[in-house]
């Protein structure tokens, strides 16, 4: 102790400046008090590091920071990383931070008492002569933790010029000072830290900072000369990993649930008895656990498929024994690649010490059908834990049955409390008895529902942006790249991606590998050139160069040291056949009648369509024509993105239910239609589990169309029971025929009378026309095909994603060489786009420096989509892929009385209350039920609806709801009848079955 900085009450004053204010009331509650001393909360931060160093970190992330704080001795850099945690803080001991009391009063329940608290510590402070000034009102502004980052440097022994001396820079402790000053998710520039240096007024505060440093060394048992020493972060990835792991203990820490407001004149001993025993229950609490599962075969962990397939065994014994390793799983749909890659999770984290897994899917949808399969396999796998913590990380992870059964799991709950009964034709599944022990051992903390944590979760299923955005300068974008460094990363549906956003892939495997991470990649279609890359990102940040032994089978494993192995099971699958036709499309109409003639003795027929608006057309030609040919319109579905998500869940789960596969996977569903026509976007070849009888689909990349493919007789156990005209797999391929014969693949020109294919917005020309040569150069005179999966797959899929090979001049080379330039221009453009944006672990193979990491306000959250509101300048925030532009909007319904209602039927009151404004439990609850409805009845309208020759009116000119709820998101109200009657009135319209539609002007 520093005995001079005592006050008359024998308290030194070092521990007057105050961390937190009881702003929510709850310490006071427990008779705390209303302020929490800063000393207090360094100590709970540096015991949350201490715990997560122990229970949560993996081996390989432990490795990395013993590496860069600890000289190999990973008890010393323990201690080290919960020193510097402690000190994320610092400079909150600095006139320019305590002045807030009063203003962070304002926002306080019960605001005068707090107020009157934070008057009544300014009084005792200034008499125990706390350095601060005697103005606070006019000191100059500065961020704390930008004034911490200025004044730690020179307080752990660096001499330098901005360290107001003439000695040498320690480069270590300015890196470590830099990271701190990011720990609320922007790494600050130097100038940002130079401009901190003025307000932190460092020689005044020096005597209270050495104070802080010395007692937090001496209760951590730290020698101080010894550190600057320690300190040599030079791996890349050491930086992420200590910025994320001190952002995620000062997060556990701030959870006052958690911790108590400390009394002065209890010693700070007690203090730092009772963080460390809190910080052990609050990591139990939160399940931040490693995973340490016990060894099982294949049969224990996956009691429905208990025999595995060749290909899942060839490729668990490829698995290196130790050591982090890059699977890339290569086979067709429906083949069990995520049971092979939950199997590969488990092997990895048993000889790597990974403390988990996180699943990235394509789309939401995708996620919610795979978040039930993991959630079953964790409750075979997860060894001697008790419970598991399972995040579903997407923006509408909250109107999901299964995170409202997690998070009542998580408090024992297997009722329907806080359940989705806002949302009308959304309910939670009934739980049988037999499920009742995996509800209460796969939990979900509603902690790791708000923004960022969910990758923190020892497990995860969710979005692929997630991962797009962990090697991106957003807010905290470090902290996701910390959440999955510590696992294996399963990467689902890979060629689903554009080159965009695998750049962005690759960038953040780069950063997974230096950090020691697995990565699992599976993909029904890969190409050559997609694979290459994944596989030279992970060894180029390994410090070593693929080393290929072996067949050339379907799977690719590659190790820590390079070598890439390519197993070939012994016993090859049976192949696959499918019929396929290449014809035109003939409309709408014609297609319909086709389709109704086709399955109306029995039959399951499934549509994919490119486009919304080619789905909305066959859809409203099937009704129109259903009665005629004796169908029930309920025998007709319809699933596409414009639709609601209280609607588009009803559907998905209709579908699923009729045409997905039985609980045992070993009887046909019993719930199959006779027949039913399926009618679809991408949702149908992304996300769902389904089995059909017959396929329809618009051409589309090679690769998408074998996708497609395997939603056609994908559960075997349904083939005998197939209808007579649908016993073989049959593909219909539609393309839309020019004049001359071939393809049409260009977009419409604007106002040019010439005929063109909107689907060329969706796909690149070139292949489309790549596909249709590949797919018409095997057809016969009746324009069909055989394919046979997977022997056909490898050579179809080459023979479109490589150059061209025209040896004469013809109409169809001419077409192929120019959307061949066109494409590979928008390639250039999108590998460049996505390079300009990503943070990349080594640059020429130099390891990169903490400058090279910084960012700002202008990159934004990171959370939001691409055109979607939020913080971000145009061209910095973070995308985790490109495309149309979005903005979201909420639809209401208006009732004849006036009510506002979620549903057209009037049956769900629309809740528009401020519930914020009580700070109770039952006020809390309304809330997170207000904004899971409002998420049920939010919509992504793009940006070219408020564009060209028929604009919507500009968000500006909506007149604006007056509930608080809404008032400052865009909303637009519904009659009953679907018509838009607030906001671009008469503009739009919407209904349950067929979605969002726009409609001409008046004066168009």
């Amino acid at each position: 102790m520093i005995d001079h900085q005592k006050t008359g009450s024998g308290v030194c004053r070092w521990l007057l400046p105050w961390g937190k204010t009881d702003r929510e009331g709850i310490s006071r509650g427990r008779g705390e008090g209303s302020w929490n001393p800063l000393f207090a909360h360094l100590l709970d931060t540096a015991a949350c590091a201490g715990e997560l160093w122990d229970r949560y970190l993996s081996v390989s992330v432990r490795a990395r920071l013993t590496e860069a704080f600890g000289d190999e001795e990973a008890v010393l850099a323990r201690r080290v990383v919960m020193f510097f945690a402690a000190l994320h803080d610092l400079a909150k001991a600095s006139s320019c931070f305590l002045r807030r009391f009063g203003k962070r009063a304002r926002y306080a329940k019960d605001a005068e008492a707090l107020r009157r608290a934070g008057l009544q510590w300014e009084t005792e402070a200034r008499a125990a002569r706390v350095p601060l000034a005697a103005r606070l009102d006019a000191e100059p502004f500065a961020r704390h933790e930008h004034m911490t980052a200025a004044c730690l440097p020179r307080l752990l022994g660096c001499t330098c010029f901005g360290c107001l001396g003439n000695g040498p820079r320690h480069e270590g402790l300015h890196t470590v000072a830099t990271l701190l000053g990011g720990h609320h998710g922007h790494i600050p520039n130097a100038d940002t830290i130079g401009n901190a240096l003025k307000a932190a007024r460092p020689r005044v505060w020096e005597p209270d900072h050495r104070a802080i440093l010395d007692n937090l060394a001496r209760l951590l048992d730290l020698d101080l000369t010894r550190l600057p020493h320690l300190v040599r972060p030079e791996r890349p990835s050491a930086l992420p990993l200590f910025a994320g792991l001190v952002v995620l203990a000062d997060w556990v820490a701030s959870d006052v649930s958690h911790f108590t407001y400390r009394s002065l004149d209890k010693p700070v001993e007690q203090w730092w008895y009772d963080s460390k025993r809190q910080a052990a229950q609050a990591v139990t609490d939160l399940h931040l656990e490693s995973w340490r599962p016990e060894p099982m075969t294949w049969s224990s962990m996956f009691t429905a498929t208990p025999n595995p397939l060749p290909f899942q065994t060839a490729t668990m014994a490829a698995l290196p024994t130790d050591g982090p390793a890059l699977v890339l799983i290569e086979t067709d749909t429906g083949s069990g690649k995520t049971r092979l890659a939950l199997s590969c999770a488990h092997h990895l984290a048993r000889s790597c010490g990974h403390h988990g897994l996180y699943m990235a899917m394509p789309t939401r949808a995708a996620t919610d059908q795979t978040a039930h399969e993991i959630r079953t396999f964790l409750g075979t796998s997860l060894g001697s834990s008790t419970t598991a913590n399972l995040a579903v990380v997407h923006h509408t992870a909250s109107v999901t049955p299964l995170v409202h059964q997690l998070i009542d799991g998580a408090h024992g709950v297997l009722g329907d409390v806080d359940s989705l009964s806002s949302l009308d034709s959304i309910s939670d599944p009934t739980l049988e008895c037999d499920d009742l022990a995996l509800e209460r051992r796969i939990v979900l903390d509603s902690w790791y529902l708000l923004r960022c944590r969910g990758l923190v979760s020892p497990f995860g299923i969710g979005t692929v942006d997630q991962i797009a955005l962990a090697s991106q300068p957003s807010r905290h974008w470090f902290l996701r790249l910390f959440g999955l460094a510590n696992k294996t990363v399963i990467i689902d549906e890979a060629h689903a991606y554009e080159l965009f956003q695998r750049c962005l892939l690759s960038a953040t495997i780069s950063w997974l590998a230096d950090a020691g991470a697995s990565v699992v990649v599976l993909s029904a279609t890969l190409p050559a050139e997609a694979r290459q890359a994944l596989i030279t990102a992970w060894c180029s940040r390994h410090r070593t160069t693929p080393d290929t032994h072996g067949a050339a089978g379907p799977i690719t494993v590659v190790d820590q040291h390079g070598t890439v192995r390519r197993p070939a099971p012994t016993d090859q699958p049976e192949p696959t056949d499918t019929t396929v036709d290449l014809l035109p499309d003939p409309g709408p109409d014609e297609l319909a009648e086709s389709l109704l003639t086709e399955a109306a003795a029995g039959g399951i027929i499934a549509v994919v369509r490119n486009r919304i608006s080619s789905a909305r057309d066959l859809y409203t030609a099937l009704l129109k024509q259903a009665t005629a040919h004796g169908w029930r319109s309920s025998e007709i579905l319809l699933i596409h993105g414009q639709l609601l998500p209280r609607d588009r869940l009803s559907v998905e789960e209709r579908i699923t239910t009729l045409l997905g596969p039985y609980d045992d996977r070993h009887h046909r569903n019993p719930l199959r239609p006779q027949r039913l026509i399926v009618i679809g976007t991408q949702i149908i070849e992304q996300s769902l589990d389904i089995d059909t009888d017959r396929l329809y689909t618009d051409l589309a990349p090679i690769d998408l169309l074998l996708q497609r493919c395997g939603r056609l007789h994908r559960h075997a156990v349904n083939d005998a029971g197939r209808p007579a005209g649908f016993q073989e797999a049959r593909m219909t391929v539609l393309w839309n025929r020019g004049a001359d014969g071939l393809p049409l693949v260009e977009p419409p020109a604007p106002r040019i009378d010439e005929p063109g294919n909107p689907d060329a917005y969706v796909y690149a020309p070139y292949t489309l026309a790549a596909t249709w040569r590949a797919l018409h150069e095997r057809t016969d005179t009746d324009c069909r095909f055989r394919i046979s999966t997977p022997s056909d797959t490898r050579k179809l899929i080459d023979s479109v994603y490589t150059p061209p090979t025209v040896t004469t001049s013809s109409p169809l080379g001419n077409l192929l060489t120019e959307t061949w330039s066109d494409w590979q221009a928008e390639l250039a453009d999108q590998d460049s786009n996505a390079h300009s944006r990503a943070f990349l672990p080594y640059s020429g193979g130099t390891p990169i420096e903490v400058t090279s990491l910084v960012s700002g306000e202008a990159n934004g959250d990171g959370d939001i989509g691409p055109g979607e509101r939020g913080s971000g300048s145009r061209g910095l925030a973070a995308l985790s892929r490109l495309g149309e532009a979005t903005i979201d909007v909420i639809l209401l319904y208006q009732q004849d009385e006036g009510e506002l209602t979620y549903d057209a039927a009037g049956d769900f009151p629309a809740d528009l209350r401020d519930h914020r404004a009580q700070d109770t439990e039952e006020s809390r609850a309304a809330h997170r039920a207000q904004q899971r409805a409002l998420l049920g009845n939010t919509l992504a309208i793009p940006h070219s609806w408020f564009r060209g020759d028929n604009p919507l009116p500009p968000l500006a000119m909506w007149q604006p709801l007056p509930h608080s709820a809404v008032h400052h998101r865009a909303t637009l109200v519904l009659s009953p009848t679907g018509s838009c009657i607030r906001g671009p009135e008469g503009r739009v319209t919407y209904h349950p079955s067929t979605g969002l539609a726009r409609l001409p002007s008046a004066g168009g």
